[in-house]
């Protein structure tokens, strides 16, 4: 019981000491100090790290050895009702083909609704809450649950399957050997986990919008002309999957990551209507910061700290996936302060589409729509792409960030 954590640059190990081999672990969402009022603390604080995702705690148990990794999902520190791990993560899945099958992760991986672990822990004589507490303290030992083991059976049909990447291009005029990148994915969860009588997940949101913004930025970077930088448009596969289409392509890329100066992410339009303010995901990371604040200013936009940095959305979208590899990327999104109600409005509208869309089958497209804030985002992305096919800089990771490195060496061997 612990966060599942092996961060030695942090000091922290939620497995020292400990022997997990064919066993089953029990690990908390989210990093340990993701209730923290502000953004000190040894893993940001309030901000997501990499280590708060599900997919690291998984792949980490996987590389300790474990049989069977569950997550104890709570909706503040995940930023997700249950709801969306019911849909996401109930039915089929889909992974990226290995070399050996798969042979190096664990057998099941899995998620407990709080109440479930409570029960479960209590069964072992520990309690839920004082166990968690004593987790979010650096020098926590995670503890083994007397008396209790797992069995578990799992009949599995494996089959293979492929799916699609789309791309496409507009060559450049003078550097067409110089990328700028855009993407966008456009899948989603198809039939949803729910009851009732529409059971598809459409994602007209999440990411239909994303998509259409992918689309019309080809269109209208084509008809302004081409620039000295070729662009490139990717409509990736998988997202919801784990980034697979995205992490594909980053490790397959059909134009050299190392002349790629950097990307735009596209996922999920603003489209509770019009904004006065505009952030990025993940701002302070890399140069690509000033490109988004000249088209903010273009767009009479005030730039502001991004609203909800404990979900953790730099972590979430396929921007990540080059961004592992050393493209810079920025994701950009419209802000809170609706024209029409200010953040009080915006703030609820985010947390309305969270509650009842995110998701669920209820994301679906609505003709009352206001697509006053989509159109203004689009514009947003639109000049900062355009800024940075026309640029000859290349924008690196700000000193000390934790993909600076990886990017200096794939430019040292151009």
């Amino acid at each position: 019981m612990g966060y599942g954590i092996n961060a030695p640059e942090r000091g922290w190990n939620d497995y020292e000491g400990l022997d997990v081999r064919g066993k089953t672990v029990i690990i908390l969402v989210n990093d340990p100090d993701w209730n923290a009022a502000g953004l000190e603390g040894p893993f940001g604080g309030r901000a997501m790290t990499y280590y708060g995702r599900w997919t690291y705690k998984y792949e980490e148990a996987a590389r300790q050895g474990a049989a069977a990794a569950f997550i104890v999902h709570d909706t503040d520190p995940a930023s997700y009702g249950w709801m969306t791990v019911e849909n996401s993560w109930t039915g089929p899945q889909l992974y990226m083909q290995t070399a050996n099958g798969g042979a190096d992760q664990t057998a099941v991986n899995g998620w407990l609704t709080n109440d479930a672990a409570r029960r479960l822990l209590a069964a072992g004589g520990q309690d839920l809450a004082a166990l968690t507490r004593a987790a979010q303290q650096r020098g926590f030992r995670a503890v083994p649950l007397t008396g209790l083991t797992a069995s578990i059976d799992v009949d599995n049909a494996i089959r293979t399957a492929q799916s699609r990447n789309v791309v496409g291009i507009l060559p450049g005029t003078s550097r067409a050997d110089e990328y700028v990148l855009y993407t966008a994915h456009w899948d989603h969860l198809g039939v949803c986990r729910e009851d009732g009588a529409d059971r598809i997940c459409n994602g007209a949101t999440d990411n239909a919008t994303g998509t259409a913004a992918l689309i019309a930025l080809a269109e209208a970077n084509a008809r302004a002309g081409r620039t000295p930088r070729s662009q490139v448009f990717v409509a990736v596969t998988a997202e919801e999957s784990g980034l697979l289409g995205s992490a594909y392509y980053a490790a397959h890329p059909v134009y050299p990551l190392a002349r790629t100066a950097g990307g735009i992410n596209i996922d999920s339009l603003q489209m509770s209507g019009d904004a006065r303010d505009a952030y990025a995901v993940g701002a302070g990371k890399s140069e690509l910061d000033g490109f988004l604040q000249r088209a903010a200013a273009a767009e009479s936009l005030t730039l502001t700290p991004e609203p909800a940095p404990q979900a953790g959305y730099y972590y979430r979208s396929d921007h990540f996936s080059l961004a592992k590899l050393g493209v810079p990327m920025v994701y950009a999104k419209l802000g809170p302060d609706l024209v029409n109600g200010g953040r009080t409005a915006g703030l609820a509208a985010q947390d309305d589409y969270r509650a009842n869309r995110y998701h669920g089958p209820a994301d679906e497209y609505d003709p009352n729509w206001d697509w006053s804030g989509a159109l203004h985002e689009t514009r947003l992305l639109y000049r900062i792409g355009r800024d940075l096919a026309e640029s000859e800089a290349w924008p690196n990771w700000n000193e000390g960030d934790e993909f600076r490195a990886i990017r200096d060496r794939s430019r040292a061997g151009q």
